[in-house]
């Protein structure tokens, strides 16, 4: 290929980035393995033969699906407590590449459904609900029937719907619901943090496969949640408001250094689910830069 030619080609694929990472995030969970995987797509689309590729960014997202379906199918099974990698931005606001990573994916809590699924299921929801792509599409890309991709796509859709993941979509009522969560905490006030839970309340938490062992990663039931929740409120912790995946959460520092991502999902008014990032080596990882302001 001709340097002129290169040139284009890499111009049309950084135009398609966003739209890829989002794909590969959606399905793998992972910021570093979706721009892996995205990598890999560029490194096969520099070595394709010249016209060979009709519709660019169809032929890039099939790829990518691919690279990442075979990824999900190599990793170790991951448990219902596994806390993807949160995307984290300052309270008052979204950065636009990160509303293209989570576009119509509410809140860490779907993300966290999405990784009990299987790798076919996955691969088949994500490409058709959250991006629009026909069964007849998907089926080579899972390598089965369009009706079947439509019933690998449809389980998944009930797990989903069954978790009710999808949090009120109004931010200020969500920031308002944790910031009533964390006075509560704060006063060590056990009646009203009760209060603000839903009573069904569940809270999973990723702490790292050597702290597993040690610490439940999940608690369920208001007085239950509460009850654990007042026993950090004296770690000496300073939770910093933060948006995660678009939705109201924090990020609890102690000793200047990340303790824990916190993300919330708020229903009827009650917080109904907590995901927290805890692992030590992954909070190292993440860039918290973005609430320096």
């Amino acid at each position: 290929m001709v340097i002129q030619e290169q040139k284009w080609l890499a111009d049309k694929f950084q135009e398609q980035r966003p739209r890829l990472r989002a794909v590969a995030y959606r399905m793998l969970g992972s910021l570093s393995e979706a721009e892996d995987a995205v990598q890999e797509a560029w490194l096969r689309l520099s070595r394709a033969a010249h016209g060979e590729v009709d519709d660019l960014g169809a032929w890039l997202t099939t790829v990518v699906a691919r690279i990442s379906l075979n990824m999900l199918r190599s990793r170790k099974t991951r448990s219902e407590t596994h806390v993807p990698d949160p995307i984290i931005d300052p309270p008052d606001g979204t950065s636009p590449e990160h509303v293209a990573l989570f576009a119509n994916t509410v809140g860490l809590a779907v993300l966290v459904v999405l990784e009990t699924l299987t790798p076919a299921e996955r691969v088949a929801f994500v490409l058709h609900d959250v991006f629009g792509m026909s069964f007849d599409e998907i089926a080579p890309i899972v390598e089965r029937t369009p009706e079947a991709a439509r019933q690998l796509a449809s389980r998944a859709r009930r797990r989903v719907q069954d978790r009710k993941a999808t949090p009120d979509a109004d931010v200020g009522v969500q920031r308002s619901v944790v910031d009533a969560f964390v006075a509560a905490s704060r006063d060590g006030d056990f009646d009203r943090l009760v209060a603000v839970l839903d009573p069904d309340v569940i809270v999973r938490g990723d702490v790292g496969a050597a702290q597993s062992k040690h610490e439940p990663t999940e608690r369920r039931g208001a007085e239950n949640v509460a009850r654990n929740a007042l026993r950090f409120s004296t770690a000496g912790l300073v939770k910093l408001p933060a948006l995660v995946n678009g939705a109201a959460g924090l990020v609890c520092m102690r000793d200047g250094k990340p303790f824990s991502v916190m993300a919330f999902t708020v229903r009827g008014g009650k917080i109904a689910e907590i995901d927290i990032l805890a692992d030590p080596e992954r909070l190292a990882a993440l860039d918290l830069t973005v609430l320096e302001a």
